[in-house]
């Protein structure tokens, strides 16, 4: 044993092992339920090695039976398994300039329960007192037991914070005082968990890759429609994050500048596309002198009741929007366009047709146009995705794009469970913790 030890292929054996398992539980998450003989054709191992596999996940409470399969086949009915959602729990901050709001969720990406705020982002002190108190309000929802297997909380927020305040009409308030200030070490010191840090349009399209329609799609640019337009980038099945972590930042995309009255007047004969695209920009329109009084009820109704200026706005914003597009798809090739966005109603529709129908009036000859497709979640996305992003650490296989290449896979994955602060016994129910990532 100890000679084994020595040349490592002890420890290599136990980290494919762990490998596999992160494996079998990302393919449930896909496909929802799956037998025993399903992983195995799908990990590619023998009846013994997934047997052993599932029945020490069945143990951690990770995954659980769920029934049989009765197909009129000969021989017993196979066996179901499920993600268990109560084999883990994480926490989700999502943090704008309008908006903050945090949710518990479980393993199997259901909302246990939420706390939202609209308002102008006050000073980091005294968001981070709000984010405390909520965070201490949705624990009371677990038990002890239930509170061991919280794998952490999830930040999404935009970088950048006090920037294009000028672009999206915004007051200055306390923007300010972000520039240089460490919200996820802030909410590590204050709440005693570890906190995974990403940008908020990478983390809606984890959601989307995780619980979505990346269930069935490998590659797809994601597109979140909030107070500024945001992105994130999957190819191969892996979300891309880019060397500075802003790959599909769409918002800076450069655009003609908008042809509405209540637009900023452009200062270089073009536009950063969040100009156009973006609520702000909608509730700039519809009162440009009280926009920031608009909470996102009052733009919900005008959508509703189809108002002219909503209609106005919409087409401003879907020709900014298609350009991109069209830019995007020229460089990228990919097949599918996801919309999401902090309205609902018919709003998504209404979205999806008229970028429907501008991407394909700017499509240059003889090239084709992406499908686009309305996302899973609405305003929903940001929280799941940062509410994602401890279990995208915890039990993804595919963990090194989000770790800046920390973790190696099965082969050299570096146990981070001491920098974490995670319990210890969470390393029997996973795999090793990600380095916590903090911007």
């Amino acid at each position: 044993m100890t000679e084994t030890r020595k040349n490592g292929r002890g420890s290599n054996s136990a980290q494919l092992r762990k490998y596999n398992e992160r494996i079998v539980l990302q393919i449930l998450r896909r496909a929802g339920e799956a037998s025993k003989a399903d992983l195995a054709r799908a990990v590619q191992l023998t009846n013994a090695a997934i047997g052993a596999i599932i029945q020490n996940l069945i143990e951690e409470g990770l995954i659980v039976e769920v029934g049989k399969r009765h197909d009129g086949s000969r021989g017993q009915p196979a066996t179901l398994l499920r993600l268990a959602p109560r084999g883990a729990f994480s926490f989700g901050v999502r943090l704008d300039r309008t908006n903050l709001e945090t949710v518990l969720m479980d393993f199997s990406g259901t909302i246990i329960d939420r706390i939202v705020h609209d308002m102008i982002l006050p000073s980091p002190e005294r968001t981070l007192e709000i984010l405390t108190e909520d965070l201490s309000r949705l624990r009371t929802h677990l038990s002890d037991e239930d509170s061991d297997r919280i794998t952490g909380i999830g930040l999404a927020q935009p970088f950048n914070l006090g920037a294009w305040l000028r672009e999206l009409g915004l007051p200055a308030a306390d923007f300010g005082k972000w520039e240089g200030f460490d919200m996820a070490q802030a909410l590590e010191d204050a709440c005693g968990l570890p906190v995974f840090s990403e940008n908020d349009g990478t983390a809606a399209a984890v959601a989307e890759l995780f619980y979505g329609l990346g269930r069935q799609n490998d590659n797809f640019l994601y597109l979140f429609l909030g107070p500024a337009i945001g992105g994130g980038l999957v190819l191969n099945g892996d979300v891309v994050r880019g060397t500075s972590g802003n790959a599909a930042d769409v918002a800076m995309m450069p655009v003609p500048p908008s042809s509405l009255s209540t637009a900023p007047e452009s200062r270089h004969g073009w536009d950063l596309l969040l100009t156009r695209a973006s609520l702000v920009a909608f509730a700039r329109h519809m009162s440009p002198e009280g926009f920031a009084g608009l909470s996102r009820p009052d733009l919900q109704d005008a959508v509703e009741r189809d108002d002219v200026l909503f209609k106005e706005w919409m087409a401003d914003c879907a020709d900014a929007v298609a350009l991109a597009l069209r830019s995007a798809y020229a460089l990228l090739d990919v097949p599918l366009i996801v919309i999401d966005g902090d309205l609902s109603g018919r709003f998504p529709e209404v979205f999806r047709e008229a970028l429907k129908a501008a991407v394909q009036t700017a499509a240059p000859e003889q090239r084709q146009s992406p499908d686009i497709e309305i996302g899973s979640f609405g305003h929903d996305a940001g929280a799941i995705g940062a509410a994602s992003l401890p279990q995208f650490f915890n039990f993804s296989p595919r963990a090194t794009i989000l770790t800046g290449g920390k973790d190696k896979g099965p082969a050299g994955a570096g146990n981070s469970e001491e920098k974490s602060g995670f319990p210890a016994r969470a390393a029997r129910f996973g795999s090793h913790l990600a380095t916590s990532s903090r911007r």
